[in-house]
């Protein structure tokens, strides 16, 4: 649906366990970066969002299906790659994949809900015309 965002991370020792492969819970902050970074790129500001006056808005990951294809390790370069599979009412289903050159490690599908005061909340048209996922 979306041009896939490419966000590049270096693996350091304090994301891998005793035997310097990346630990399975450092690939949840390496595509939360790359999520947060894919907004940033499409000018969605995570902390103008929270700050707005009257109805602040939060990205929350509601569904996350992850594939562990093969394990990345120490000073590893990696790319975090993301792009919008679906837009819902008060979602957004996005495709992430983590790759060390052309081979696939991680594939992900991830949705995210928008809420506001811990209530879900159509996307706002700002933001989808931002996305690109709007005519206005």
């Amino acid at each position: 649906m979306s041009a896939a965002h490419h966000f590049p991370i270096r693996v350091y020792y304090e994301d891998t366990d005793f035997s310097g492969v990346v630990y399975h819970a450092s690939y949840l902050r390496f595509l939360e970066r790359g999520r947060t970074e894919f907004l940033r790129a499409q000018d969605v500001h995570q902390s103008a969002l929270h700050a707005a006056d009257g109805s602040p808005i939060a990205f929350a990951v509601r569904k996350m299906a992850i594939d562990f294809i093969r394990p990345a390790r120490m000073d590893d370069e990696l790319i975090v790659e993301t792009r919008i599979a679906k837009v819902g009412g008060a979602s957004i289903e996005m495709a992430q994949r983590i790759l060390r050159g052309a081979e696939d490690l991680i594939v992900a599908d991830v949705r995210i809900a928008v809420v506001s005061y811990g209530k879900a909340q159509r996307l706002p048209p700002t933001i989808l015309t931002k996305l690109g996922l709007s005519d206005a």
